[in-house]
């Protein structure tokens, strides 16, 4: 009768609510912080200032994957049991590390890490050779007096002009497409890697984590610094950039093509792969 008793805690709904405000909350950094960039700093600056914001952004998961690979090692009832009395090991498959406790440790960083952004000055000087209609200021100060005019639902009308003006180019629109393949890809690389290097090689939740976080993550964070330094270099248009991009992007493909050649074989599992018998 306890196996067939039906879970009763909501506290789903707490990671869930959860991940909605911390969602909510890092939105705006990538969209207007690289908009913040392009309009405040010298044209041939903003790719390495760009590449630099996606660096911070990749070696966060990998301090991520280094904090969750310390959080499984302890046991998730850590602070509210005797550890003495835990009789398994974080090898053993029943073993539950302290996941909640990566959440606490973030929630309070990025708190810590928000409080800088509150003394940052409203507006900044642009260059003197920057042109004020390329940027997004501009922009909206062009589009004043036709937003003075709209007097029903002017934000709704706004952004629809906005969002088909940009899904009207044709290559912001290919790139798009790219980036959602792309890191649907990469998500799906980085969910499951962890579950297949605990299967096939018998390592435990911990020390897949930890590898993960120093081996995959690093390299990407290394690949996009590079990047906007060739690009600022080089000075590199958006045809010279998007040429810079398929390049890269197809030797890419060309080596993980060579995952369908190296692999082992799968596990011999009772009532899964082979019979019970």
């Amino acid at each position: 009768a306890g196996c067939e008793k039906e879970p009763s805690s909501y506290m789903w709904i707490y990671i869930l609510l959860g991940n909605m405000l911390r969602g909510i909350g890092e939105t705006p950094i990538t969209p207007l912080g690289i908009s913040y960039l392009d309009d405040f700093a010298k044209e041939e600056d903003v790719p390495v200032y760009v590449a630099c914001l996606h660096t911070i952004a990749m070696l966060g998961p990998m301090f991520g994957f280094l904090l969750g690979s310390l959080c499984a090692k302890l046991y998730v009832d850590i602070g509210f049991v005797d550890l003495g009395s835990i009789t398994i090991t974080p090898q053993d498959s029943r073993w539950v590390g302290a996941w909640w406790l990566g959440f606490l440790i973030a929630g309070v960083t990025n708190f810590l890490a928000a409080v800088p952004f509150c003394f940052l000055s409203k507006s900044l000087k642009k260059p003197e050779e920057a042109n004020n209609d390329k940027t997004s200021l501009g922009l909206l100060e062009n589009m004043g007096a036709t937003r003075k005019n709209q007097l029903i639902y002017p934000f709704l009308s706004d952004f629809y002009t906005s969002l088909k003006k940009v899904l009207s180019n044709r290559m912001y629109f290919t790139f798009l497409c790219c980036s959602l393949l792309q890191f649907s890809s990469f998500i799906g690389f980085l969910t499951y890697k962890p579950k297949y290097m605990e299967q096939q090689y018998g390592q435990s939740t911990s020390k897949s984590n930890f590898l993960i976080g120093l081996t995959s993550l690093p390299p990407v964070s290394i690949g996009i610094f590079l990047g906007g330094l060739i690009m600022k270099k080089y000075k590199m248009s958006i045809v010279g950039a998007t040429k810079f991009a398929f390049i890269m992007s197809f030797l890419a493909y060309t080596i993980a093509l060579s995952h369908f050649f190296v692999g082992c074989e799968n596990h011999v599992v009772a009532g899964m792969t082979v019979s019970y018998e």
